[in-house]
């Protein structure tokens, strides 16, 4: 039997801008993107039967053709007509509907399985081409380590690394939708805009100070205010050490960068004695090293 076991990586953004907007309403975006070393594991195998078939760790993970490990496997079934089918056992880690891409870093795995498993040597551009037919963010958790991303996702320029830190990640217990967000921020008449060009030269610096002081994020102007436990969240982890801290996405996940690993963990005890989030991990950057794990 044909297997591989991938690991589908969360990201966070360091940086998150929205410059406009597109007339089929997509957002224009300009982001700076990290990946984790915090990750959803996929067990995919070849099976005889032409179907896709999924088995999640979690009751509410939808296993048909909504989830976009499905949609990824269809995608490059039919495009080269595979007639065997494929099984995902998926054991999910990274919080769901968390402005952590945990479902676009699934697809994107799923994408590197098939290429791999079906023997279809495709590259990674053109794996991330077909991704972004599957979610903006596809393409990026394709390339994973620290990127900006440009359009509405996915013009995406390699970044050097994020220096070594320690990563508080804290989802709150609420679920925020995404639509909505970007909806209620077209009602703003104005933002401070992020200095995304500043943290891009901090990173060719290798300063971590220089990103830490232009954490930005244009979505939490309509997202905290709706959801206060997010500032609550980010307040804790300032109080206790953090670097700096920030809302990852449309929400509603924290997360706050720490110098040393006992910092976090620090932090990480008042997070969870405060009550205000239900899923909280200590984390590292990840990149595309072959040291890293």
């Amino acid at each position: 039997m044909q297997k591989i076991v991938l690991k589908a990586r969360a990201k966070i953004n360091l940086g998150l801008d929205v410059t406009g907007k597109r007339e089929d309403g997509y957002h224009l975006v300009r982001m700076v993107m990290q990946s984790l070393k915090l990750y959803d594991r996929l067990e995919m195998c070849v099976i005889p039967e032409p179907e896709i078939r999924i088995r999640a760790n979690l009751p509410f993970i939808p296993t048909d053709q909504t989830n976009l490990i499905w949609r990824a496997a269809d995608l490059l079934r039919r495009e080269f007509r595979i007639e065997e089918g494929i099984s995902v056992d998926l054991n999910k880690r990274i919080p769901v509907a968390a402005g952590l891409a945990g479902g676009s870093a699934d697809a994107a795995a799923a994408l590197v399985g098939m290429n791999r498993l079906f023997h279809l040597r495709l590259s990674g551009e053109e794996l991330m081409n077909r991704g972004v037919k599957i979610g903006a963010d596809v393409p990026y958790c394709i390339m994973r380590g620290t990127a900006l991303s440009e359009g509405i996702g996915e013009k995406l320029t390699e970044l050097p690394p994020l220096p070594h830190c320690w990563i508080l990640v804290a989802k709150p217990g609420i679920s925020v939708s995404t639509k909505g967000v970007y909806i209620r921020l077209d009602e703003q008449k104005g933002w401070e805009h992020p200095d995304i060009d500043g943290m891009v030269r901090a990173l060719e610096e290798g300063s971590l100070e220089g990103v830490t002081e232009r954490l930005g994020n244009v979505l939490e102007l309509v997202t905290v205010p709706e959801y206060p436990v997010i500032a609550k969240i980010k307040q804790t982890m300032m109080e206790k050490g953090a670097e700096g801290a920030l809302m990852s996405g449309s929400g509603p996940t924290v997360y706050g960068i720490f110098r040393e690993e006992a910092q976090a963990r620090i932090a990480c005890s008042a997070v969870r004695k405060s009550g205000a989030a239900r899923q909280i991990y200590v984390t590292e950057p990840f990149q595309n090293r072959r040291t890293d794990a």
